[in-house]
């Protein structure tokens, strides 16, 4: 993967998020794909500068640093001096061997799974081909990268009391980002955490606050490839311990907007899921992806990474040794080709978001948190009964001032308003046990 680069780095960036599903020997094997990537030659980027903008790096830059800094899938990023202001940035370039082979990529994904479908029929994944040719252009410019960056962090702007940085964006050609400056360490360096104070646990709740916040959020632009590379944690001294972090956003090149109406009833979903209420959770999985009642025990794994007996009863209980091997032996008895036709029946909007869940959950479970799942799952329900009583709320036609629209509208305040004392109380709770130097393992 690592050799024919690109798309199919980016697939092996994927897997290795599903430490939930995959073998571990997997998972660790693909890691280092998010951040260690293929170079392209300083040559090669300087000729690729001179063919799209007509200029030279030394009239826009006083330096530029020939060794990046870091390599992805598509791209790698120089450290540079702007020559305007002196200003040190961040420069994004593309792989320029993109432009000649990402065409054949494509062509290539499109016939492998084309021919993979036509011998083995129950293996179609020609939806994964289909939604590449979506993606891949869309990443591919970073000029559109540029405005997505920019519109979440307008976004976000108005979110004070998230700890999220984006980085600035100064200009954008199609190949080439010019970004601020922002740097941190990876979420998953256990050792920087823990030697500056930082609270794994409190980065956890961070992380699924913002997420939550893309996916639960009014208009709010989902961020469809949050791996470990794609996210920094750093130090903030005007706050306290242990909050005492800021977490770090690059690389917004795939977004997506999901429609108002999926955001709902993903929202009803999960909390259903939440209150093991399996009538509603059947109800609400056709809403979202026409899901019928004989696929929704799959469906209903594939959202919660969790196998479907712990879905009946608890999706808040901690992940143990026991119910991953049960995934693993159920996937090697004929559940992963089942889950593969699924997974081209859902709308794609769907499949992104899933990717976005696998890849959250990935990184909450490579921070090791004492808490177990239970706060995260109370920060999706806190996000989801916000996305349900907005719902509620739109839906009373008329003044407060008559009786029954009074009544629903108390009645979607106070059950929004029940879930967020929730999770207050239990945030109290572990806020009483860490001034007390007491461990809160409930994992």
């Amino acid at each position: 993967m690592e050799k024919n680069g690109s798309i199919f780095i980016k697939l092996g960036q994927h897997l290795s998020s599903l430490n939930y599903l995959l073998p571990s020997e997997w998972c660790d094997t693909f890691i280092p794909l998010q951040d260690k990537c293929p170079v392209s030659a300083f040559s090669s980027i300087e000729a690729m500068v001179f063919k799209d903008t007509g200029k030279k790096l030394d009239d826009y830059f006083e330096t530029f640093e020939r060794s990046p800094i870091g390599a992805a899938s598509l791209a790698q990023v120089h450290i540079a001096t702007l020559k305007s202001t002196g200003e040190k940035v961040a420069v994004k370039v593309q792989h320029p061997a993109l432009d000649e082979w990402s065409k054949l990529d494509l062509a290539l994904t499109r016939f492998s799974f084309a021919t993979l479908k036509r011998f083995f029929p129950e293996y179609d994944l020609t939806w994964l081909s289909e939604e590449m040719e979506i993606s891949l252009p869309q990443e591919l410019d970073f000029r559109q990268e540029g405005r997505n960056a920019l519109r979440a962090k307008a976004y976000f702007a108005k979110h004070t009391s998230l700890p999220l940085v984006i980085p600035d964006v100064y200009w954008a050609q199609r190949r080439i980002l010019v970004m601020e400056y922002v740097t941190g360490h990876r979420p998953d360096d256990l050792d920087f955490l823990d030697s500056n104070g930082i609270d794994r646990d409190e980065v956890s709740a961070a992380l699924s606050r913002i997420f939550n916040e893309m996916i639960f959020g009014a208009d709010a632009p989902l961020h469809c490839d949050p791996h470990g590379g794609n996210l920094a944690i750093r130090i903030n001294p005007k706050k306290r311990k242990p909050r005492n972090f800021d977490v770090i956003l690059y690389d917004h090149g795939l977004y997506r907007d999901i429609p108002l109406d999926i955001r709902r009833a993903y929202a009803h979903l999960w909390l259903a899921v939440l209150d093991t209420d399996e009538d509603r959770m059947r109800k609400y999985a056709y809403q979202v992806a026409g899901i019928k009642d004989d696929e929704f025990p799959l469906f209903a794994s594939a959202i919660t990474g969790r196998d479907y007996t712990v879905v009946k009863s608890s999706v808040v209980k901690g992940r143990n040794t026991s119910e991953k091997q049960a995934i693993s032996d159920a996937l090697g008895d004929g559940l992963l080709e089942q889950l593969v036709q699924l997974l081209g029946k859902v709308p794609r909007v769907i499949l992104l978001i899933l990717k976005t869940n696998d890849l959250t959950r990935s990184l909450d479970e490579n921070l090791h948190t004492s808490q177990g799942p239970i706060r995260t799952f109370l920060i999706l329900a806190r996000y989801a009964s916000r996305a349900v009583y907005e719902e509620s709320v739109e839906a009373i036609h008329g003044s407060l001032l008559w009786p029954g629209n009074a009544l629903s509208y108390f009645k979607a305040l106070l059950s929004y308003g029940g879930v967020v004392g929730k999770l207050r109380v239990y945030e109290v709770y572990l806020s009483a046990r860490r001034r007390l130097g007491l461990k809160t393992d409930l994992a």
